[in-house]
C-alpha cells in the first residue's frame, strides 16, 4: 500500500495522542498483558484512557504501544491496514511494518481470522523459542461467543472462555500450534478495553451445546 505526500501530511495532522501518563500507563498495560498470558483465559481490563485510530479497539492499540518499539517488527492484516493506523504505530512505537508474516515479531489481525494460518507466522526454534510471533487478534466480544475450555499451566483444572469470531477450524489449528511447543505462536485476544491471553502452552477444546432431549 502506498500513500501520497498529501495523504501522509493529513494523517500526521490527525494523529491521535498515545498515553496520558507514559510511564504509568505503559507499565499498567504491560502488567495486564503479562497477567493475561500467565493466567490464560482470564479477562483483563485495561485501566487507561486511550484513543485508538479506527478500526483498532482501545485494547488493541494499547497492546501495540506496550509491546512494540523500534527493535520489533509488526504485520497488519489488510482490514486493519490504513494510513491512520500505520502513522500511529510508526510515530508512537517507532517500529518498522513488514509485508511478510514470517518476518514479524507481532501481528495484528481482525476479520481475517477466518483465513487464519498460524504456521505462516514466525514459530521460533528449539534453541530460540522466544523468536516466535505474538498475535494480537481483535474480536467483537470476549464474553458472549461459543464456549471453549482451556487447560494447561496457569489454569486451575480448566477454564471456559467465550471468544466470538473464531474460525470453525481454530481448535484443530491451535492443537498443531500447541504440539510444536516450545515453538509456536502466542495469542492475545483484544476487544474493547479488555484482553485475554492464549499462550502456546494452553490446550483448547470446543464445548458443544447440549442436545435437547427428544419429545
Amino acid at each position: 500500500m502506498t500513500y501520497s505526500p498529501d495523504t501522509k501530511a493529513s494523517s500526521m495532522q490527525q494523529l491521535l495522542p498515545a498515553w496520558e501518563d507514559t510511564v504509568h500507563d505503559a507499565q499498567t498495560v504491560f502488567r495486564s498483558l503479562l497477567k493475561a498470558l500467565s493466567e490464560p483465559g482470564s479477562i483483563q481490563r485495561l485501566r487507561v484512557n486511550l484513543q485508538a485510530p479506527a478500526p483498532l479497539h482501545m485494547a488493541t492499540a494499547a497492546a501495540c504501544l506496550a509491546l512494540m518499539d523500534y527493535e520489533t517488527t509488526a504485520w497488519l492484516a489488510d482490514e486493519l491496514d490504513n494510513d491512520a493506523v500505520r502513522t500511529y504505530l510508526r510515530f508512537h512505537c517507532g517500529l518498522p511494518l513488514v509485508s511478510e508474516k514470517s518476518a514479524a515479531n507481532f501481528a495484528v489481525l481482525g476479520r481475517s481470522l477466518q483465513q487464519l494460518d498460524l504456521e505462516a507466522f514466525a514459530q521460533g526454534s528449539i534453541t530460540y523459542p522466544d523468536k516466535s510471533a505474538t498475535l494480537l487478534m481483535q474480536v467483537d466480544d470476549l464474553a458472549n461467543g461459543p464456549e471453549y475450555q482451556l487447560t494447561g499451566p496457569g489454569i486451575n483444572n480448566k477454564r471456559s472462555i467465550y471468544v466470538s469470531g473464531l474460525p470453525a477450524d481454530f481448535v484443530s489449528k491451535w492443537q498443531v500450534n500447541h504440539s510444536a511447543f516450545p515453538q509456536g505462536v502466542d495469542v492475545i485476544f483484544c476487544s474493547g478495553d479488555a484482553v485475554l491471553g492464549l499462550p502456546r502452552t494452553s490446550k483448547i477444546k470446543a464445548v458443544q451445546a447440549a442436545e435437547l432431549p427428544c419429545t
